[in-house]
């Protein structure tokens, strides 16, 4: 499936890329680029980052970084990307924000009374993609190349669900960055993509432990029904809505929007 957005020589960039549906989003695009392209992955965890260059066919250079995202400062970001790549080299540069956790169920918003927690959690969840993003595109500055940035969002960053104190503000707050973003920053392709209920450690997650019985649930029930999606079907829907290009910069298309 040739995807335009994805074509020519493409530097890519994945965070949360050692599982779930960033190891899925870098196999996937990696199939899509061409072979002169080059894939950098982030991730903390080295032995899954391993695993997903595995899967990536032989044909495009990957490499990757074992990073905890919360802790990396804009230099060291900076520096790291530049070891892998010479920006005027490349006629697209892609970002694929997907790195995040879905922090403490156990808790109502009363309870969410720490202010280290709060910290921590929008640290990796809203803080480091915000400078993530701003690396990229001061390395990327120039008018040649275009540039496409995807945030992986959630219906919940949009929609409220008890026990999700933490993941429904973090997803507002970050999605709403990248629309600001978008606004300010024309000639970028903005993408804020909700992949739909995946079977992740993520909703795993959400059915073991959310405090809220409706919640838990809601969430448990989808499972025994199966009704979740894998991450190759959410990879792939993101893919078309990638190659029809029938969204307005900034938009948060949702797995199972019409459009």
């Amino acid at each position: 499936m040739a995807v335009k957005v994805l074509s020519g020589k493409v530097f890519l960039l994945i965070t949360g890329a050692s599982q779930g549906i960033g190891q899925q989003i870098a196999v996937t695009f990696s199939e899509l680029l061409s072979e002169n392209s080059q894939i950098l992955l982030f991730a903390r965890n080295e032995k899954g980052l391993k695993e997903t260059v595995e899967r990536i066919g032989k044909n495009t250079t990957v490499n990757y970084v074992s990073i905890d995202l919360s802790l990396a400062k804009a230099n060291e970001l900076t520096e790291i990307i530049n070891k892998y790549v010479n920006p005027l080299e490349y006629d697209r540069a892609v970002v694929v924000q997907n790195a995040g956790t879905i922090g403490d169920l156990s808790k109502s918003t009363v309870d969410m009374d720490d202010f280290d927690v709060w910290r921590k959690y929008y640290d990796l969840n809203v803080f480091s993609p915000a400078v993530l993003n701003s690396v990229f595109m001061k390395i990327f500055n120039n008018v040649r190349t275009e540039k496409l940035v995807i945030n992986i969002t959630s219906k919940c960053g949009i929609v409220p669900f008890k026990s999700m104190g933490y993941y429904c503000s973090g997803k507002a707050a970050r999605e709403m960055y990248f629309k600001v973003f978008a606004d300010e920053f024309p000639l970028v392709n903005v993408l804020n993509y909700s992949p739909g209920p995946v079977e992740t450690g993520m909703l795993r997650t959400a059915s073991e432990t959310a405090s809220d019985a409706d919640t838990k649930e809601m969430f448990t029930t989808m499972r025994q029904e199966k009704r979740q999606l894998t991450t190759e079907q959410t990879v792939n829907r993101l893919v078309q809505i990638l190659k029809e290009q029938k969204y307005t910069s900034g938009d948060h298309i949702d797995y199972f929007d019409q459009i």
